[in-house]
């Protein structure tokens, strides 16, 4: 079953088997999402090999499995300890910036120099994903007088977040860096950027991959209040943008988290960018077999704002069931995309000919009930803007000569792609696309497509005309 929304899948100790990640392919992911948060590079590796091998012989209503790299970004973490901490509400408890690992019982070291002088009486800080609060009391030259406002064990290395606190920490750390070139020497598809609060730390990352003279794509992470209130000029930097609704629900009010994350999704939809919504999907299916009605609710509503992929992390990487987590996304996405999106398409700026040639071909295949719209593209620039247009019931049928660009379409909405080793010769190119596509719907005796075609060029159109096979 052929969805327009793509899904993203974090391979963990659960999944990272070859024959594990071959049903998940099967039962519908697109992506496979490596979390360098915990990923060590020999297990990267391990995962990447496994792509590669089922990459060989993708299955032609499926396409290949793209892979992303997901920095870990500068995060501010507890130390580490020997015993977790049981903290009751109330309870008072020292936050310092010590290296020494903890040996006083009230007290939690944190791994961030500036912590003292970022926060202020009264801030409110919060740790482990938001689950243990505190509320500063008072403040001393090497640590911070707090009282819990949330209670709950914290053991080694646990998330802190400092809501409404700029951090004064480089965009790419050392450990960053490593993992890049890692990403890099490996020839991955995406590299999502943690904490991207400005355009400059896009810059800094599209530098490396310039002077590595590599073409992996870039995904912006909003993570906090100074990404999202950079978020047009973020987005317009990017090749994709995540709304990472994990640190998004703690740096920002959770109340407001669903307007956070339409403003992204309005925005992506604005400037023709890649969208993914990602954190707790279907969280409650790490430990049982079918989400609540409330997650899938939240995973419709998505689609309807047009995402271009959903991504699953615990829920695949260590749950318990995570080939019945993607097919309920499928099963999802395959209904909920029988009604159209909310429509943010509609405000796509369109800068030039091209663009305004792309929505011509979505509103006549639409306008005709075509069975798809076929591309032929070199770089994959013709099929994202296809996608950026939304079509409603008609997949994009992308056809490229470039290996990359046949992965790197697997994220983006509406693509199916194929790989031809050649698309000059048009008779035997449109014999070839005939051929494939009847194999794609197999059930169908007559097919009609719009054909789109930047074959000889990515800047000029070659066609755009209807054919019948």
């Amino acid at each position: 079953m052929f969805t327009r929304t793509k899904i993203i899948c974090t391979i963990g100790p659960a999944t990272s088997e070859l024959i594990t990640m071959q049903k998940m392919y099967l039962a519908g992911m697109n992506v496979v999402r490596i979390n360098m948060s915990h990923a060590s590079h020999d297990e990267a590796l391990n995962i990447i090999n496994n792509v590669k091998l089922i990459n060989k012989n993708p299955d032609i209503k499926m396409g290949p499995i793209s892979i992303l790299i997901d920095t870990q970004g500068p995060e501010i973490r507890t130390g580490d300890r020997d015993t977790s901490l049981d903290l009751k509400l109330g309870d008072k408890v020292n936050l310092t910036v010590r290296d020494e690992v903890d040996v006083e019982t009230s007290s939690i070291k944190i791994n961030y120099r500036g912590l003292i002088n970022s926060v202020k009486k009264g801030s409110k800080i919060s740790v482990d994903n938001g689950l243990v609060n505190f509320k500063v009391l008072e403040k001393h030259d090497d640590k911070l007088l707090c009282r819990v406002i949330d209670g709950g064990k914290i053991g080694s290395k646990r998330s802190v977040n400092l809501p409404g606190v700029r951090i004064d920490l480089p965009s790419i750390t050392k450990k960053d860096k490593a993992d890049i070139n890692f990403a890099i020497k490996h020839d991955v598809d995406y590299i999502a950027l943690s904490f991207v609060r400005k355009i400059e730390d896009i810059h800094n990352l599209r530098k490396i991959l310039k002077r590595k003279k590599s073409q992996i794509k870039i995904v912006s992470k909003i993570e906090d209040n100074e990404g999202l209130s950079n978020i047009h000029a973020i987005t317009q930097e990017s090749d994709a943008v995540m709304v990472a609704r994990g640190d998004l629900g703690i740096e920002t009010s959770l109340a407001d988290l669903p307007n956070v994350q339409r403003r992204i999704m309005y925005a992506c939809s604005k400037w023709g960018r890649r969208s993914i919504v990602a954190t707790h999907l279907l969280e409650s299916m790490i430990e049982k077999p079918t989400p609540t009605r409330a997650e899938v609710t939240d995973v419709a509503n998505t689609i309807y704002e047009g995402a271009d992929a959903i991504m699953l992390s615990g829920e695949t990487s260590i749950g318990k069931y995570p080939i019945e987590c993607i097919k309920f996304l499928k099963s999802i996405a395959d209904r909920s995309e029988k009604f159209r999106t909310l429509g943010y398409e509609e405000k796509l700026e369109l800068s030039g000919d091209w663009e305004y040639l792309a929505k011509t071909a979505r509103d006549l295949s639409e306008s005709i009930d075509a069975d798809g719209i076929i591309v032929i593209t070199r770089s994959g620039y013709t099929a994202n803007l296809v996608s950026n247009a939304k079509p409603f019931n008609a997949p994009i049928y992308a056809f490229t000569n470039d290996k990359r660009v046949h992965r790197q379409l697997s994220l983006v909405g509406s693509v199916l792609s194929f790989y031809q080793k050649s698309i000059v010769d048009n008779k035997n190119n449109m014999s070839k696309i005939a051929n494939t596509l009847k194999k794609v719907l197999s059930k169908k005796r007559k097919l009609k497509f719009v054909l789109i075609s930047g074959m000889f060029s990515e800047k000029h159109s070659d066609a755009i005309r209807v054919v019948n096979f």
